[in-house]
């Protein structure tokens, strides 16, 4: 159980006003580890990590990586995490997998001389399913130019092969066009509850009937999407209230992913790019938020509510760009374990790091 006051930040039209201050008795940092940059795995380059899931059973971490280079195909690596008291002692990659599509074969890699082009998936978020021995995957969907690729939450087996989708409500369809989603603001966050009995995927930023972008001034809204692991459809959808930017001048800030501590209770992680990067821990709640499945706009919706728990920015050293989070294993000393990871973008100018925290 987390341990912390509750420093509500409740906000309505779009607009927040970040918590400056986290509780003095919040997570506790424990340190990180990087990865040795140009590292390979399997014959395949290691980077682009973007969303983490833990499996108690196996002990083992399912990774995704965003890569749609021609090179390697869309994939998740398995990979054990040996956590201490004092932080991350190791990191091992064990296994490397590519997603497969309906017909059972990899991804073909992206190819802008096809007419229409071929647009592999953007996958995103990643949820393991222990009671169910599954994964569940996202991508974030692709409109520019002629490129159109709509999201999706898929299944896999654990070692990649397609089981199924679910069904996404239109404000997540980039096909839906002004409708829709902004150009690489769509699906990005993933987490089934505890109790397995749905999944939430969420919103990088707001669609383009969901208002502005957040600036330097004003935070805005995104969504938040409860879908029914059985039924593999949206049952409820919810504005999330993104910061303000603070990742300097002509910088974003949006929500990159979010583990369920319950059925309506998060962990989120909201990460910004700009002359530095920015990134803030919170915990969320559904509270008493409007069900906004199906408003066409966010304008004036009541939103979530979040607590404002721990600044990364102040906390890691040489922070890069946070965008997976996930519950690890209880630690030595009987504290919860939370684990983070960062995408490199495959830059020689970025960083591949895990980051672990104590609850």
């Amino acid at each position: 159980m987390l341990r912390g006051a509750v420093l509500a930040c409740c906000l309505v039209l779009g607009a927040c006003a970040t918590a400056e201050t986290p509780p003095p008795d919040g997570p506790t940092y424990l340190g990180q580890q990087r990865l040795t940059p140009g590292e390979t795995f399997d014959g395949t380059a290691v980077g682009g990590l973007s969303g983490i899931s833990y499996d108690p059973g196996s002990r083992l971490y399912y990774i995704v990586s965003d890569d749609r280079s021609a090179k390697n195909p869309a994939r998740f690596y398995t990979a054990r995490i040996t956590l201490s008291d004092n932080g991350i002692d190791g990191v091992e990659f064990v296994s490397t997998h590519p997603w497969r599509n309906v017909d059972g074969r990899p991804f073909a890699p992206l190819d802008t001389a096809t007419r229409p082009p071929v647009v592999p998936p953007d996958p995103e978020g990643i949820a393991f399913d222990g009671g169910r021995q599954r994964l569940y995957w996202s991508s974030e969907g692709e409109r520019e130019g002629e490129a159109l690729l709509d999201p999706w939450v898929r299944i896999a087996t654990l070692d990649g092969a397609y089981v199924g989708e679910f069904a996404l409500p239109p404000s997540l369809h980039v096909s839906a066009g002004q409708a829709g989603p902004r150009q690489n603001r769509a699906l990005e966050g993933l987490a089934l509850t505890p109790s397995g009995r749905y999944l939430w995927v969420a919103m990088e930023g707001p669609g383009s009937p969901d208002g502005p972008l957040p600036t330097e001034a004003d935070g805005a809204l995104t969504r938040v999407t409860q879908l029914d692991v059985e039924t593999r459809s949206a049952t409820a959808q919810y504005a999330y209230p993104v910061d303000r930017v603070s990742a300097g001048p002509d910088g974003d800030n949006g929500l990159t992913d979010l583990v369920a501590l319950d059925d309506q209770t998060f962990l989120t992680v909201e990460r910004g790019y700009g002359t530095h990067v920015a990134a803030r821990l919170y915990r969320v709640s559904v509270g008493d938020a409007e069900d906004v499945l199906a408003r066409p706009s966010l304008a004036g919706a009541r939103p979530m509510t979040k607590t404002l728990l721990a600044d990364l920015t102040a906390t890691v050293e040489k922070l890069d760009n946070i965008e997976g989070i996930t519950l690890g294993p209880q630690l030595p000393d009987g504290r919860q374990s939370l684990l983070l990871v960062s995408d490199d973008n495959f830059s020689p100018q970025q960083v591949t790091q895990f980051v672990a925290f104590a609850l």
